[in-house]
């Protein structure tokens, strides 16, 4: 299928940088993109109705963690730029590499089959097109999923996604169900408008500031050839020493080590907390009316509760029998390739410790290998041996939960997958495919 063009799901960050990728290669392709503007969730008030982008929203990645290799943020950018100067960055991205006309806004794709050995792609525009190849970059924080709480609740309720801002909380009493960035960001928004603010979470979660040694701490020299267990101890000290234990701020102590749970970045949350602005409360245990029970009995009258609790990863353009993600899990080599579909790709399907533009960078540049023959992957037994190595590891590694199915540490995948594709190309070069 290789006189088909390239089909690109999703001009959020990582379809567009797939795009740069393909248009750099002189790969044919065609992009969809629900919305009017790249960007996906980082467009405040995204016309695709998909952004969790809240107004106040600043990013908790430091601009050179974040930023594309090929395209770096403005020096006049803070750390940690706003969101609005986030979406500016990716349309002067789009406009500096030249390839805003291969994207077909306000098309939403509605239906993905297989046809004859090819791709057919329906969009809600009536119009059906076969590709030699399929590029999903649909994003995962759009399809929010809501716990079941028993009960009923009189007051405000809804999911993190649909949150704005905390202007009509003012004298308000707000629950904030979590222990993710997103309760974090809230949780703080809300305590300085709302008349009391209370933090529920089901479990301890381990918190990292922005800033280290006046330094974004992302930005700390622990590098990937450093056994984990050293980066966890280095990393567990210098919180010892800055900011203590969750447990000096009033959170319960997490019921796991640092790194086997994806930890919450705020700089402020801490400083709520010992303020009292924010008070932590267990897992709630049911709705009552004008108020919620938690799990220790005790009980809080609220106006709004905001439920915290995560996505699903979904890809409603596919019948759920083809391919789908029960429970968020989604078999792929490396988090790129699925093994029964050799022309399928997925791009920014991860969930690391760090951005996912560069990862999404790096993962288009291979899979630009792998559509030039360039990169080949390893035979069927081998791929089915390395995807259930590395499944296995992640699982042992972090708690049970659909937030950790997509984790990969953010410098030890960039090394891994630079490793593969020599590995590829050698591969290819064996077979007679690179070209």
């Amino acid at each position: 299928m290789r006189e088909l063009p390239v089909c690109v799901i999703g001009a959020g960050s990582s379809g567009i940088a797939t795009c740069k990728t393909l248009h750099e290669q002189g790969i044919p392709f065609e992009c969809f993109e629900a919305g009017d503007r790249v960007g996906g969730n980082w467009v405040y008030e995204n016309s695709n109705g998909m952004s969790a982008c809240y107004r106040g929203l600043h990013i908790n990645t430091s601009k050179r963690r974040m930023e594309y290799a090929a395209f770096p943020m403005p020096d006049d950018y803070p750390d940690f730029p706003h969101h609005s100067q986030i979406a500016a960055y990716f349309d002067e991205y789009v406009d500096h590499f030249g390839f805003r006309g291969a994207i077909r806004f306000a098309t939403r794709v509605e239906r993905v089959t297989r046809e004859r050995g090819a791709w057919l792609v329906e969009t809600d525009r009536g119009d059906a097109r076969r590709y030699g190849a399929l590029v999903v970059a649909n994003g995962h924080h759009w399809s929010p999923r809501m716990p079941r709480l028993e009960g009923r609740f009189d007051g405000e309720l809804l999911h993190s996604h649909a949150f704005r801002d905390a202007d009509a909380w003012a004298g308000k009493r707000v629950v904030v169900l979590g222990i993710g960035n997103s309760a974090m960001d809230i949780a703080v928004e809300a305590s300085r408008i709302a008349d009391a603010v209370f933090l529920a979470s089901r479990r301890g979660a381990w918190i990292l500031p922005k800033y280290l040694f006046g330094k974004p701490a992302d930005t700390l020299p622990l590098k990937p050839w450093v056994p984990f267990a050293i980066r966890r101890l280095a990393v567990d000290l210098i919180l010892r020493a800055t900011v203590g234990h969750p447990t000096d701020h009033g959170l319960p102590m997490p019921d796991h080590r640092l790194g086997e749970a994806h930890p919450t970045i705020s700089q402020t949350i801490l400083e709520r907390l010992d303020a009292g602005a924010v008070q932590h409360r267990p897992n709630i245990a049911r709705l009552d009316g004008d108020g919620v029970v938690f799990e220790d009995g005790t009980r809080e009258r609220a106006d709004v509760l905001v439920c915290c609790t995560g996505y699903d990863v979904r890809f409603p353009f596919f019948d759920e029998g083809f391919v789908s993600a029960p429970n968020n899990d989604l078999p792929l080599f490396m988090r790129v390739f699925h093994p029964d579909h050799p022309s399928l790709f997925f791009v920014g399907l991860v969930q690391p410790l760090g951005a996912i533009m560069p990862i999404a960078e790096v993962q288009s540049a291979w899979i630009a290998d792998a559509l030039r023959g360039r990169y080949a992957l390893p035979d069927a037994a081998t791929l089915a041996r390395r995807m259930d190595a590395e499944r296995r590891a992640m699982f042992d590694r972090y708690v049970a939960s659909p937030r950790h199915t997509i984790q990969v540490d953010f410098d030890d995948y960039l090394v891994d997958v630079a490793r593969e594709r020599r590995r590829g190309a050698v591969r290819a070069a064996r077979r007679g495919f690179a070209r």
